[in-house]
């Protein structure tokens, strides 16, 4: 199966840690300022609206966490199996319910392009690797909790934690397209947290946010004929998004 068309541009694998921990120590650095007072000037003219509404565009870098099954070690044809993680992109909506001073409720429906593939390492006459790529367009649901520090000269840091329904779009295209391939559900629910800034500007906040999303439920639809399935007891998704929101 040939590789989504924005693979060439979004080349995140393996940059995930660094991205983490620039923006962590970029957010560190901002935060011991928080003792030291400041002007809010724009944060005081967003802090008497009780709801508003943007715009996030994020790019993702996904992969499965593949659990072996009993089957895997009765099979010498199959020796291996592993994730590589693969580029993509979101496009969410936001609306965001103040609770309070310090907390938001937030709803982010979206759209989410992913690719996650499976590598296997076979044992025939020559050890070989097969890949199997596995594209999707998700339709997403989150929900998410944030507790936001004290402001300071119109920044102030953030915390986030939720869940979320993904549905895959593109799953019966996939089943059509091939009969040969581990099937994945369309299905997902996730547990997600992350950090982030917030930065007020005179008619808009901006908000880079980095943000982990764990996979609770095993997407793996087994079939009993395919040996790439039968060696796998279940299947997990994680994904890491680095998010950047515009709201006012």
């Amino acid at each position: 199966m040939q590789s989504i068309n924005f693979r060439n541009c979004l080349h995140l694998y393996g940059r995930e840690v660094v991205l983490t921990l620039l923006l962590t120590v970029f957010l560190c650095t901002c935060a011991r300022a928080q003792f030291t007072g400041g002007n809010n000037y724009n944060f005081y003219d967003f802090q008497n609206k009780q709801f508003y509404f943007g715009l996030t565009l994020g790019f993702n870098s996904s992969r499965y966490t593949p659990f072996r099954s009993e089957d895997f070690i009765f099979r010498d044809t199959i020796i291996g199996v592993k994730s590589l993680n693969g580029p993509g992109f979101n496009l969410n909506m936001i609306a965001n319910l103040k609770i309070g001073q310090y907390f938001d409720f937030r709803f982010l429906p979206g759209f989410s392009f992913a690719e996650r593939r499976l590598n296997y390492t076979q044992n025939t006459r020559i050890t070989r690797e097969t890949q199997e790529s596995v594209q999707s367009v998700f339709v997403e649901l989150p929900f998410h909790f944030r507790y936001k520090s004290a402001p300071y000269r119109d920044k102030r840091l953030f915390l986030i934690g939720g869940v979320k329904y993904s549905f895959d779009v593109a799953s019966e295209s996939r089943t059509r397209q091939a009969e040969n391939l581990v099937r994945i559900s369309p299905h997902d629910f996730h547990i997600e947290y992350g950090a982030g800034m917030q930065f007020f500007f005179d008619y808009f906040i901006f908000s880079p946010e980095f943000k982990i999303s764990q996979g609770i439920g095993n997407t793996l639809l087994f079939n009993p004929n395919l040996p790439e399935s039968t060696v796998l007891e279940k299947v997990l998704s994680r994904t890491f998004t680095l998010s950047f929101h515009i709201e006012g």
